[in-house]
């Protein structure tokens, strides 16, 4: 506000030393004081205390907050629909917004789409290949692979609900809540009432602002250390897998030891005369039968201990390899893309710029010429936006690459899984092991006692 501004306040004369001096004068016990006049009103906003520019570029947010925007279930509905194209569909459950919807894989292809449309200089995960490629031997079931897209969609939509700039648009609100009959034509309106990011984000011209003046140097480095992560995490995902196969064959052939101990057991042919043992042989048989019941104990543990290893110790590894995968297609959409298109305007702009100049040392038709000017001016302009748009990006790119940063301790939550799940497999299995022992004792009777050597 300005200064404020009084009526005049009454004052006296009195002469001290022979020098006149004014001093005010008390108003009058009981005597209404003049209101004070307020300037006129400025905007708040021009008085509000700016943000420290690092604010704005630097992401404040914990792995652990973002993992607390929202938690998506993605369910394979057993049932296919369709008259006569059958198709899978999904119900998408989301914990942030409490409701349920259903979706196909055509709804998440078209989500993706426009979701990279609007926000095409972020990190947006790819989606799962809709079906087996023909022509190309694999050892997975349909059933397998339906079950492996479907993991691979509920790690698309959960990194994309968790994202600190994607979580609150329109965009993810109305796929995870819209339960119309036309999804698909709901994105599509929704994007073009609101447009790409650069068009929408209040910060997007001035983005040349905030950015370090080494950012080219950083982005580099930061590449590189993340092309770096994305190999390890790669290798620790494949033998992560390979464990986890490993447990699921343990439990084959544990449940195929018992079934080969049960029909052994079964055997009912009577042993010839010659064999010195058939008393000892005919008890034995009889113990085997039962011990088929134990390692189909065995080998449900064992199934478990896979399940658990795939999908908390494999399946967390495979989200944040999405995530760093969208990285590097980021990375790379951004060389290809606007900065490839930037360099290309420039190109073009020079060659306009070399035919002006040929046009004015060789006399050609005035309305050539002013043609010309026009698709220099236009090519400025073009110029001028992409340059903006080019240094967007690279702002953009470098809250992605915090965006990795943040996600890094999933380490500690994988390791943590890791851990867990051998301690449990060991424990579970170590106790069926250890009732399983002093029973072969007693099965086997007391002149047949379990040897441990031989």
């Amino acid at each position: 506000f300005s200064q404020l501004a009084t009526s005049p306040t009454p004052t006296r004369t009195v002469h001290l030393g022979g020098q006149k001096k004014t001093d005010p004068v008390a108003p009058p016990r009981g005597a209404v004081l003049p209101k004070p006049q307020l300037g006129k009103a400025r905007d708040p906003s021009v008085l509000k205390m700016q943000a420290a520019r690092e604010d704005v570029l630097m992401m404040s947010q914990t792995m652990d907050e973002l993992l607390a925007r929202d938690t998506v279930q993605v369910e394979l509905i057993p049932e296919k629909k369709g008259l006569f194209l059958k198709h899978v569909e999904y119900q998408v459950t989301s914990e942030h917004y409490k409701i349920s919807v259903y979706r196909r894989y055509s709804d998440f292809d078209v989500f993706h789409e426009v979701l990279v449309q609007r926000f095409s200089y972020r990190v947006v995960p790819a989606l799962p290949p809709k079906r087996m490629l023909k022509g190309v031997l694999t050892s997975i079931s349909e059933r397998e692979f339906i079950e492996g897209r479907r993991r691979a969609l509920g790690r698309f939509i959960n990194l994309v609900a968790r994202h600190p700039f994607f979580s609150e648009d329109e965009l993810v609100k109305t796929f995870l809540t819209f339960s119309g009959s036309d999804v698909q034509t709901k994105l599509r309106d929704t994007y073009k009432k609101m447009g790409d990011e650069f068009m929408t984000n209040r910060i997007a011209t001035q983005a040349k602002e905030y950015l370090p003046a080494d950012i080219q140097t950083q982005f580099s480095t930061s590449r590189e250390l993340i092309r770096n992560i994305h190999n390890s995490f790669l290798k620790l995902r494949d033998r992560a897998e390979k464990m986890a196969e490993r447990s699921k064959e343990n439990a084959a052939d544990l449940l195929m030891f018992g079934k080969e101990l049960s029909t052994l057991g079964s055997d009912t042919s009577s042993l010839p005369s010659l064999a010195s043992s058939q008393i000892t042989w005919g008890t034995l048989r009889q113990s085997l039968k039962s011990l088929s019941v134990e390692f189909g104990v065995l080998s449900d543990k064992a199934a478990q201990q896979g399940r658990r290893e795939e999908d908390d110790v494999v399946e967390k590894l495979n989200l944040f390899l999405d995530l760093l995968q969208s990285y590097r297609d980021l990375c790379e959409r951004h060389e290809k893309g606007v900065l490839h298109e930037h360099q290309k305007a420039l190109h073009k702009y020079s060659v306009m710029k070399r035919q002006m100049m040929s046009a004015t040392i060789q006399p050609k038709e005035q309305a050539s010429v002013e043609q010309l000017e026009s698709r220099i001016v236009q090519q400025e302009n073009a110029i001028q936006t992409m340059e903006l748009r080019n240094y967007f990006s690279l702002f953009c790119l470098h809250q992605e690459t915090q965006l990795i940063f943040t996600y890094l301790p999933i380490t500690s939550h994988i390791l943590g899984a890791f851990v867990n799940s051998q301690v449990q497999g060991h424990r579970e299995m170590g106790e069926v092991w250890n009732e399983l022992q002093p029973k072969l004792g007693c099965l086997f009777g007391g002149n047949n006692r379990l040897k441990t050597s031989i």
